[in-house]
């Protein structure tokens, strides 16, 4: 199986090594890393237009095609897709990301919209994190995916559409896997005003999570239980029952 791998953490993130060395142990696998050379987080679907994108080959130490890109995830995977891999990949992995991709985290989520990217492309995708602030569970979360693989070859995997997947903690025992929806997570929005060492002011985004009550059934609650979650996410934005409703307004 070709599989892309990809993050937004950069390509010497802990995550995506760990990610690598469990899926390069298969030999039917050929395992190829294109990641941003450097932390890329909350980027979204950004893709880079106005300035030119370098590409350098990396040795990760692995038996693993690797290389790093001046871009974003979303660029990552369109340059592995159409420049830099012989063969369309099978299927693209994105991560595992340190921390977690909950609700409406996913708007954000630059490892979230490389998945995304690969399935506008047509190609199955899966974006993976390992929830917390600390003690990620990044050999968990990698054992899952390598168990998933299979079981992604066999069954239809539509165009659009992406598998979103949130690993607990390490410090805690993992209760099982859950298919959830997606919850209400949300931060707090506060711009610390800082000086810099020649007295210019600048300005630095803190944010604290807000306690939200969410549905049994959701991603957010499936992890702060101790579940691992898998949230099916599709493309499609368009509010069909909302357009219903607009038909019915007179425009002038």
């Amino acid at each position: 199986m070709r599989i892309l791998l990809t993050n937004d953490d950069g390509i010497y993130a802990k995550g995506i090594e760990v990610l690598a060395e469990h899926l390069c142990k298969h030999t039917e696998h050929q395992v190829t890393v294109v990641a941003p050379d450097r932390q890329k987080s909350a980027t979204g679907h950004a893709i880079t237009l106005h300035k030119p994108l370098h590409v350098h080959e990396v040795d990760l130490g692995l038996p693993v095609t690797a290389f790093k890109i001046n871009g974003t995830p979303a660029d990552c995977v369109k340059m592995g897709m159409h420049v830099l891999l012989d063969e369309q990949p099978d299927i693209v992995i994105s991560g595992v990301n340190a921390g977690s991709n909950l609700g409406m985290d996913v708007f954000y989520s630059g490892t979230v919209s490389a998945a995304v990217e690969a399935a506008m492309n047509g190609i199955p995708a899966v974006a993976v994190s390992a929830c917390g602030y600390k003690n990620f569970a990044f050999a968990a979360a990698a054992q899952f995916v390598e168990r998933m693989i299979p079981m992604i070859q066999s069954q239809p995997f539509e165009k659009n559409r992406i598998l979103n997947i949130n690993v607990p903690p390490a410090n805690a025992p993992i209760q099982g896997v859950r298919v959830t929806t997606l919850g209400e997570r949300s931060f707090s929005t506060n711009y610390e005003k800082r000086l810099d060492p020649l007295g210019r002011s600048y300005y630095w985004l803190i944010g604290e999570e807000i306690t939200t009550q969410n549905d049994p059934e959701s991603d957010v609650s499936a992890v702060q239980s101790g579940w691992i979650s898998i949230t099916p996410l599709r493309l499609t934005l368009t509010d069909e029952a909302w357009m219903k409703q607009l038909k019915q307004w007179t425009f002038q």
